[in-house]
């Protein structure tokens, strides 16, 4: 395990898994520049935060066992690193299920983790509809055709959600619908409170979160095309 470095660490959590409690663990690094993403030093500079050793985490784990139901692996965007699949088994073998959050821009890492049974459930971010507005949410140049490819992996999963962040001038009701129709049929769809604190981009920590009036006008919109579409965040007032 000497390869892996881990940069963060909750110890228990209710809020990462629906219906779980869990312990959370952060790897560093990324390749989005999301102008709205939580976790600037984590994906912009990993380095200047400390490592924590396995060996403390795993310790801390086997403490909370009983009652501990799974591991969330988050990040940055856990697939870039090559000993992933190490990290995983690692949990696994602990007896723990493990969650996955993705950014889906590596179908082939994703698709060898699901084969070799590493993962029990997979979030996968929908950041915009799937065109040239991708660019802006993601920050950089995407491959489209890979985030394709990973929404038709995980939709043959029997656990997983996607999930798109409420983000004021990148998502709103032809947003929503248009990812919506992208994501017909699936069985999870989760709208998430966009949180304007710690932005990466300055800008958006000007940015007024949703009200929850619009909020429900998108969840009407989602749930045209998907049965279990629901929300999570905080209720609070906001632009309608």
């Amino acid at each position: 395990m000497e390869n892996i470095e881990i940069k963060g660490f909750i110890e228990t959590s209710f809020c990462d898994w629906d219906g779980y409690l869990t312990s959370v663990v952060f790897l560093p690094g990324c390749n989005f520049r999301c102008p709205f993403c939580q976790n600037g030093d984590l994906v912009t500079h990993p380095g200047d935060l400390p490592t924590i050793d396995f060996d403390v985490l795993k310790h801390s784990l086997l403490k909370r066992r009983d009652w501990i139901d799974g591991v969330v692996i988050t990040g940055g965007e856990p697939t870039i690193h090559g000993d992933l699949a190490e990290l995983l088994r690692a949990f696994k073998q602990l007896g723990f299920r493990v969650k996955l959050d993705t950014n889906g821009t590596r179908p082939d890492r994703l698709e060898d983790l699901i084969s070799q049974g590493l993962i029990d459930y997979v979030a996968m971010d929908i950041k915009a509809p799937l065109d040239e507005r991708y660019d802006l949410a993601a920050g950089t140049k995407v491959d489209l055709s890979r985030l394709r490819r990973s929404i038709e992996i995980v939709r043959q999963l029997p656990s997983y959600e996607f999930r798109t962040t409420l983000v004021p001038g990148i998502i709103d009701e032809q947003a929503i619908s248009t990812i919506a129709t992208c994501l017909r049929g699936a069985k999870r769809y989760v709208l998430q409170r966009f949180v304007p604190e710690n932005s990466l981009d300055n800008s958006y920590r000007q940015a007024i979160p949703y009200s929850d009036n619009f909020v429900t006008r998108l969840l009407e919109i989602a749930s045209n095309y998907i049965g279990d579409v629901s929300y999570r965040g905080k209720i609070g007032v906001g632009l309608s």
